[in-house]
């Protein structure tokens, strides 16, 4: 990367704008905006928003970080702030609080059709119950002979209601120790 570099040790208090590439290893009190490639190494911390077209965070930002190309969060990397680029990634290790927005390039192969005002929810047809056959008689019983109906009874209205009814959401289950973790941050 060729481009200007902020030092260890060296802190800027104000907005930082330029042209081309830039190397953060120090710390800004203000926004930076360049136009080309923004690192952020990993002893950085950056006091406001971020804009470049390719942004990689090695440090910490407190502000939002907006990348015209892609923003990358490596390992180790703080972020409280909104993300927003075509493309993100976050490395395990990396930790944001804020919103992830990817906007700009849409993702290939899958049109995006608009919703028309008189689209409706599809119904799905209801399945019948299968039949439950009766058990055999045992042949060393003497048999009685049962009379079985012919057709099933008319189902109650609330069988009816159950068999029209779409069928339930799938809910997908969480990870194993997903709970607890949950728990264990809300307190």
């Amino acid at each position: 990367m060729n481009g200007s570099v902020i030092g260890r040790g060296t802190v800027v208090r104000g907005n930082v704008r330029g042209s081309g590439s830039l190397e953060i290893l120090g710390r800004v009190e203000g926004d930076v905006s360049v136009s080309g490639e923004l690192l952020l190494g990993e002893e950085s911390a950056v006091k406001g928003s971020v804009s470049g077209s390719h942004i990689t965070v090695s440090g910490a930002v407190q502000g939002d970080v907006r990348g015209s190309e892609a923003v990358l969060l490596e390992r180790g990397a703080r972020v409280v702030g909104d993300l927003t680029a075509p493309r993100i990634g976050v490395a395990t290790g990396a930790l944001v609080k804020g919103l992830v927005r990817t906007d700009g390039e849409p993702v290939l192969g899958t049109p995006r059709r608009p919703a028309t005002a008189g689209a409706r929810p599809v119904a799905f047809p209801a399945r019948a119950p299968a039949p439950v056959p009766a058990p055999a008689p045992k042949p060393s019983e003497p048999s009685e002979t049962v009379e079985e109906p012919e057709s099933e009874p008319p189902p109650l209205p609330q069988e009816k209601a159950a068999r029209e009814a779409p069928p339930p959401p799938v809910v997908p289950a969480l990870a194993k120790g997903a709970k607890a973790k949950k728990k264990k941050r809300e307190d």
